[in-house]
């Protein structure tokens, strides 16, 4: 497995691959992986001829510093879980490497960016955004994958692709979750163990929620429920839950038909002490 840290060499590794006609899938991450990044790579490794991986902790996309401060790195095991799941090379760049000094360009989506977690996450998903663009703009994949669990990032990336014209194919792939039905998530291990006893609440809530719309409930309703549901488990705060269109994240409320709120997820961001855990699902039959 080749381990690349600067564009230029970057560049040079992915020229030989498109040279002998290969087709590349590249899965972005910020390190601490776990099985749902893995999912990325196995989904990435069945369509393409070769996989790249990226390991790059954002600093535009934290709102936080305290958050960005105490993001959990282990590089040495990253690249083992990787190398083990046929990963063909790695994209390690230092901070100067993406924004070298005087960089000052932003790339923002003014659609679907005003909600979620675009609202609650100030410049979090310009981050996001920006470093998706440069990133691929850099490697110039035919495929990139992207987790479900975060939806709204996902049709962001999308979005992007579309409006600047870049020839990749943004691919989704479902959420994977541990088995009590909590999805996985780098910030799971900063949770004590009573409050992974209530992280799964949150699942429990959407799945709900779910099945009432799809028993002809409504929408106000049963988000009224749920927020009291998951205050009474012990989770401190609510970021948001939401019933929003899969398409636009178009808000649903109390005047949607029940054929829109079938073709909706549920959407929920919510606090246990200091880890904000967030997670969606689908409405459908």
């Amino acid at each position: 497995m080749n381990i690349v840290k600067s564009k230029r060499d970057l560049r040079s590794l992915v020229a030989g691959w498109k040279a002998n006609s290969e087709e590349l899938g590249v899965v972005m991450t910020m390190g601490a992986l776990h099985e749902g990044h893995l999912a990325l790579v196995e989904a990435a490794c069945k369509d393409n001829d070769r996989v790249l991986a990226t390991i790059f902790v954002n600093p535009r996309q934290f709102d936080n510093k305290a958050d960005l401060e105490t993001y959990p790195i282990d590089t040495n095991e990253d690249l083992r879980k990787l190398k083990a799941a046929g990963v063909d090379a790695v994209y390690l760049p230092q901070v100067e490497e993406i924004y070298p000094e005087g960089y000052s360009t932003t790339v923002s989506v003014a659609a679907m960016q005003d909600c979620l977690c675009g609202a609650t996450r100030p410049g979090h998903m310009d981050g996001v955004t920006t470093v998706v663009s440069k990133l691929l703009i850099q490697i110039g994949p035919d495929r990139a994958y992207y987790g479900q669990k975060d939806f709204q990032q996902y049709l962001l990336i999308q979005r992007v692709a579309r409006d600047l014209d870049l020839q990749v194919d943004v691919i989704g792939v479902p959420t994977i979750r541990e088995g009590d039905n909590l999805a996985l998530s780098s910030r799971n291990r900063r949770l004590d163990e009573a409050q992974r006893k209530i992280a799964p609440t949150l699942f429990k809530v959407e799945s709900t929620i779910a099945d009432l719309i799809i028993q002809g409930e409504a929408a106000d309703h049963v988000l009224e429920w749920g927020r009291k549901f998951i205050h009474d488990a012990g989770f401190d705060k609510i970021d948001y839950l939401e019933i929003r269109s899969e398409e636009y994240l178009t808000l649903m409320g109390e005047n949607s038909s029940r054929e829109e709120l079938l073709g909706s997820r549920v959407f929920v961001a919510a606090w246990l002490g200091n880890t904000r855990l967030i997670d969606n699902l689908s409405i459908s039959r």
